[in-house]
């Protein structure tokens, strides 16, 4: 069930339009910003960082001059108020930024501030990131269709993101999955479940490095859901299984797992139910997501080839001719909402909007 052998040429950064730019305006999410992640960028040294175990990451904690080091360190609360009080930087006096991290690894070459609590000395994280228009159309599909809310602010070629906790994909493999306090069932439950929104939404490379799982202590045991982190695959790469997370290698304890402990008859229940709770977060929220898909539909955020082989492969599995009609990715993810929509529409208590 992996997807051996499949290596994609890097990702390049797509610029974010004129009309998703004036999406993000009218939904607030385009914000006049103290920092860019070019300023970032000038940084005079760095040094390796370390984990907790001593062992190395991808990241190096990074340094600015004398004159530069202060000024950034107040213009970087202002986007952590932005972020968690709108602005409000009143509440803020007791925070300090503790530490800046690069990391060069990928496609956005993130940077991480570390926001420490003095009175506490409780830590919280964000990232500044190249604005690049494939990671904002993810970010605000994860919004809109997934039962996860996103918050970040977008500025000319920056793009703000908060942090989101918890316990990334490869930890939770090698250290949780058996794990006598997490019900079997509940997470394969929940591994079937999120396979289906990377899939509908066309979110690619959800390896396990790429998510984080969220545990929920419970009454009767805990409460799993998985949480993309990594949004710089949205619609890109051409190959139907790369946007579907049970294909990859590093994923194949987890599939194997979903295998042992789920019957085919439950895995597509839940399958469904997945995407009926879709249908619905489209529904609610038809025309941010409508105003989304005319922008993505218009887009170029893809190659034409990956676009022509995605396509193809579409309209076999959905046995849906109208896919090859499709001119961007954009409308792929609109046709796949379509298609879910029609296969669903009883299941789904008669949704009709076709999200244009």
């Amino acid at each position: 069930m992996a997807e051996d052998g499949y290596h994609q040429l890097k990702k390049p950064s797509f610029p974010i339009s004129d009309q998703l730019r004036t999406y993000l305006r009218t939904n607030r999410r385009e914000r006049k910003l103290p920092i860019s992640y070019e300023r970032l960028r000038a940084f005079e040294e760095s040094c390796p960082l370390p984990d907790a175990n001593g062992e190395p990451t991808l990241w190096d904690s990074v340094i600015y001059s004398r004159l530069e080091m202060s000024p950034l360190q107040e213009d970087l609360k202002r986007v952590y108020a932005l972020l968690r009080t709108d602005g409000d930087i009143s509440v803020m006096q007791h925070l300090y930024v503790d530490r800046i991290d690069y990391c060069s690894f990928g496609n956005s070459a993130p940077f991480r501030i570390r926001i420490v609590n003095a009175y506490n000395d409780n830590a919280d994280y964000f990232y500044i990131k190249r604005g690049d228009a494939s990671r904002v159309y993810g970010l605000e599909l994860e919004h809109l269709l997934s039962p996860n809310r996103m918050n970040y602010f977008t500025h000319g070629g920056t793009l703000v993101e908060e942090h989101v906790a918890g316990v990334p994909g490869d930890v939770f493999i090698e250290k949780w999955l058996k794990r006598d306090d997490l019900k079997p069932v509940r997470v394969a439950k929940e591994l079937v479940k999120f396979n289906e929104r990377c899939f509908v939404r066309l979110l690619g490379d959800m390896r396990a490095y790429n998510f984080v799982m969220v545990v929920t202590p419970d009454f009767e045991g805990s409460q799993l859901r998985i949480r993309a982190m990594d949004f710089d695959q949205q619609s890109y790469e051409g190959r139907l299984n790369f946007y579907r997370p049970q294909f990859f290698k590093e994923n194949r304890s987890l599939a194997l797992f979903c295998m042992k402990h789920l019957r085919v008859e439950t895995a597509q229940q839940y399958q469904r139910e997945e995407r009926v709770a879709i249908l619905h977060r489209a529904a609610l929220t038809e025309a941010k997501l409508g105003e989304l898909l005319v922008a993505m539909s218009t887009d170029r955020i893809s190659r034409p080839e990956h676009l022509e082989q995605l396509r193809g492969q579409l309209a076999e599995y959905f046995k849906r001719d109208a896919y090859l009609k499709c001119a961007s990715m954009g409308e792929l993810v609109r046709e796949n909402l379509e298609s879910i929509r029609l296969n669903m529409n009883a299941a789904a208590g008669g949704l009709t909007n076709d999200f244009e």
